[in-house]
């Protein structure tokens, strides 16, 4: 016999033991939500995600920084003159500046003075020196309209006609390299991301197992009243989705306020040597938004590999229970 108190809670007369109304008892979870197993698990994704993201966001960078080079590169094409016992460079120089400025495709022309073409040595030989005695080459830089085919066989015979000292560059060569860098960049991203999503996998397996074993007694006793695999299974793929999740979410989210603030950090160390050189190497440091949309679907895949982990290792244990 029982009965209710003013609370309404339900009272065994004989025992005196106070029992849960049935509404609460089933609002209990079969696998804690605040365990150290899931607090361990949401970390674990969390630095994952990051890793990740920071990978990602990074190749990016590149890849956006090289296709800028290449364009830029790809626009423009060099002339060397060199100096020759019996002409005169200057002559030399201006010819072959007239010539490509009548070449169609071409819209514009810069020849370098004597000035100009020492300075582009002074990385090398410093600063002080005469260029008198030295035979400096000049150059002359032109650009071609975007979209624009050039015949540059019959541009090279055109400008040796003129200056036979003279020597054109497409930058084909270093258009190359850079596209076999850029590519060695991405493929080695895509190894991290791999190598990430497999140690998720793997951190996610032995989180599995260890709920499972600390929940163990009460599987065996869902599986003594008749429930299923796939019934047990559901509630904690659900509790690994979540914390998946939040650990990619934090991860992901940390990632792109980092890239966000790029470019403000970057301005710090702008005019410095290391600024310039990152500047020069990966442009302003900010992500197009488009980059901000692949960190987002990044961080909600790695929290759905971390439930489809789960769900494999779950049904294997399950299969072991049994």
């Amino acid at each position: 016999m029982s009965r209710t108190d003013e609370r309404g809670v339900l009272v065994d007369l004989g025992q005196e033991r106070p029992q849960l109304p049935a509404r609460a008892r089933n609002m209990s979870p079969i696998v804690p939500r605040a365990s150290i197993h899931g607090r361990a698990l949401v970390a674990v994704v969390a630095i994952m995600t990051f890793l990740a993201s920071m990978t990602t966001g990074t190749v990016l960078l590149v890849s956006a920084s090289a296709a800028e080079w290449q364009s830029d590169v790809a626009s423009e094409i060099t002339i060397q003159v060199r100096p020759q016992s019996g002409r005169d460079i200057e002559r030399d120089t201006a010819a072959v500046t007239e010539a490509m400025r009548a070449q169609a495709g071409i819209v514009e022309v810069k020849p370098f003075t004597k000035d100009e073409s020492g300075k582009l040595l002074e990385p090398w030989l410093g600063t002080g020196l005469s260029m008198d005695d030295l035979p400096v080459p000049r150059m002359i830089i032109a650009r071609v309209q975007p979209g624009t085919a050039l015949d540059l066989g019959a541009l090279r015979a055109r400008v040796t006609q003129v200056a036979p000292s003279a020597s054109l560059d497409d930058h084909r060569a270093w258009i190359e390299r850079m596209r076999s860098m850029t590519n060695a960049t991405v493929f080695a991203g895509i190894g991290i991301l791999a190598l990430v999503i497999v140690a998720t996998i793997i951190s996610v397996s032995f989180a599995t197992r260890g709920a499972m074993a600390a929940n163990r007694p009460i599987v065996e006793v869902l599986h003594f009243v008749g429930a299923g695999d796939r019934y047990i299974a559901n509630h904690f793929l659900r509790h690994f989705l979540r914390l998946g999740l939040e650990g990619g979410v934090i991860g992901g989210g940390v990632a792109m306020l980092l890239f966000g603030f790029s470019e403000s950090i970057a301005g710090w160390f702008s005019g410095t040597p290391v600024g310039d050189q990152f500047a020069a190497l990966l442009g302003t440091f900010s992500l197009r938004p488009s980059g901000y949309v692949v960190l987002a679907v990044q961080a909600v895949l790695i929290g759905a590999i971390t439930a489809a982990a789960s769900r494999q290792t779950l049904f294997a244990t399950l299969n072991d229970v049994d």
